[in-house]
């Protein structure tokens, strides 16, 4: 039975969700046609650049994603802290980078004498605005509904071009965390379109290792790593990320299409995981009905904020 968004994030156990969205009957819309030979590569890109304008104008923070063929991964911090502090002018002016103004905020924004009950309804307006800036379902939502129309205008048809709801898996600890961001900038090795992480294209892993200088457009914000002169940032060191994808890479399962030609991390013996369980982990993600990624006291505590008794818990 389809649980409801409401019930399946919970943001005073953690601001962390990995996101999941497949084209329709996991057709390559996105990318190589091998049966039509139809290319749709260009429209991975497409995601990219609604990334980038989502996450200048959303409080929802980028730790990964990657664009493949049929599908798109996200992990998402939700920065609810962030939008609180906006005014109320900053709050509409991000709104009207995205949906067009009622008269009556226009009037507002313009500096014009209101009525109270006018400015009731613009402050109830703002609120609501407010509130859809940190939402992981509007930012879905918009990234999606933009690639669709786009792609339907560009094939004349219409109809639905994502399978269904988006899928999204609450990551309740840090080496949830660090599994998943792997996962994620791992997934074109796993599908052997590329062999190594600096050449992934459409993935955060390539765009965090090339010179934004080079690119043309504005690539999505990236939340930055505590060792990048951030202190609020990821807490972890770039180089050591680096060397956990690329030792992860390595000592993925063999039967897998593809993998990184064993490298130990040693940022694994500091979060006090072995390498038989941080693989294991690492490809949980692969799942289907996994809503919650953490060790059992943090799931338990996540499954009672969102009014459940229990919530499936992988074993580790």
């Amino acid at each position: 039975m389809t649980i409801a968004r409401s019930r399946q994030i919970s943001l005073q156990d953690t601001p962390y969700y990995h996101v999941v969205s497949r084209c329709v009957r996991r057709a390559f819309l996105c990318g190589e046609d091998a049966h039509s030979g139809q290319s749709y590569e260009h429209r991975r890109q497409w995601v990219v650049d609604k990334l980038g304008q989502l996450s200048r104008l959303f409080a929802i923070g980028i730790n990964a994603y990657a664009v493949m063929s049929n599908h798109y991964h996200l992990v998402l911090k939700v920065e609810a802290d962030i939008a609180a502090s906006w005014s109320e002018r900053e709050v509409a002016e991000r709104w009207a980078a995205l949906f067009l103004w009622p008269p009556l905020v226009r009037r507002w924004y313009q500096g014009e004498s209101l009525i109270e009950p006018e400015l009731v309804v613009v402050q109830h307006l703002i609120t609501l605005w407010r509130e859809r800036l940190h939402s992981i379902s509007w930012f879905v939502r918009l990234l999606n509904e933009n690639l669709a129309r786009q792609a339907n205008r560009e094939d004349g048809c219409k109809g639905h071009f994502w399978e269904g709801r988006f899928k999204s898996q609450a990551l309740l600890t840090e080496s949830a965390v660090l599994a998943c961001m792997a996962y994620v900038d791992l997934n074109p090795i796993r599908a052997a379109i590329a062999d190594r992480p600096e050449e992934s294209d459409y993935t955060s892993i390539k765009q965090r290792l090339d010179d934004p200088s080079t690119s043309d457009i504005l690539p999505p914000l990236l939340l930055p790593f505590a060792s990048q002169g951030k202190p609020d940032g990821l807490p972890y060191a770039f180089i050591d990320y680096l060397m956990l994808v690329d030792w992860t890479g390595r000592a993925i399962r063999i039967d897998k299409r593809g993998q990184i030609p064993a490298h130990l991390a040693p940022i694994l013996q500091r979060l006090g995981l072995d390498e038989v369980r941080w693989l294991k982990q690492v490809m949980l993600f692969r799942r289907q009905g996994l809503r919650v990624m953490g060790d059992r006291e943090h799931c338990l505590l996540f499954a009672r904020h969102c009014g459940q008794r229990r919530c499936h818990q992988p074993s580790l």
